[in-house]
């Protein structure tokens, strides 16, 4: 049987009930402001949050958490600070290259992207040396509240072993595949996307731990053609 665009988004809708119910609201992006949420965003590549924290913690020790401050900092200094996060040179070029590209463009100002589109906005961040599109929707979703769902390995994983997409989409069709079959919520998205990371940790790992997992019983290997 094929499936219908409806049953797609019954089934998408079943899976945020059962991880919402198991897991309540998981509250992110954590963040005072949003130069962090940006900062974390960038700095939680390749690691995990308690890392990306530890790091925060030292720019705001040195009073240093701001577009205008990390503009000024040297490369050599604010690596050092953000040495907890790993990759600390890499993430640091990358920091510097998101700062520089905002004093350029807009002056420093956050404010000043708020005007832009989000096709506009989320194209002159991937234009941006070391942000890749994960990076990218995870600062539009999170610090400027726009509606674009964001994808990762655990959103993938569980797609996929869900029978929602083929094992082989692309990061555009992942995010296609929520996009288009959930309303355009930012609140929605902004939970559904912190349930799916909280069951990937906790159980669809690479070796899947399907038992008592609150998607355990919804069936697996569904026909993945689409009317």
């Amino acid at each position: 049987m094929k499936k219908t665009v409806a049953m797609i988004s019954e089934r998408l809708t079943k899976i945020y009930q059962l991880l919402f119910d198991c897991f309540g609201p998981q509250n992110w992006w954590p963040g005072e402001t949003q130069f962090e949420i940006i900062t974390g965003a960038i700095l939680t590549q390749n690691t995990n949050w308690a890392n990306v924290e530890k790091a925060i913690a030292n720019l705001k020790s040195a009073d240093l958490l701001s577009p205008e401050k990390l503009h000024q900092l040297d490369l050599l200094s604010l690596a050092g600070l953000i040495r907890p996060a790993g990759y600390y040179n890499i993430k640091a070029k990358r920091l510097k290259n998101f700062v520089g590209w905002l004093h350029r463009k807009y002056d420093g100002q956050l404010i000043q992207l708020e005007n832009l589109n989000t096709d506009r906005l989320r194209a002159e961040l991937l234009d941006i040396k070391g942000i890749g599109p994960e990076t990218a929707d995870s600062i539009l979703l999170y610090a400027f509240g726009r509606p674009i769902f964001v994808v990762d390995a655990y959103t993938a994983r569980i797609a996929v072993r869900h029978g929602l997409i083929e094992p082989d989409a692309d990061y555009e069709q992942l995010q296609e595949l929520f996009q288009s079959n959930l309303p355009q919520d930012v609140t929605l998205f902004n939970e559904y996307h912190a349930l799916l990371v909280r069951a990937g940790k906790d159980y669809c790992r690479p070796q899947a731990r399907c038992t008592g997992c609150p998607l355990e019983d919804l069936p697996h290997n569904l026909d993945l053609e689409y009317s």
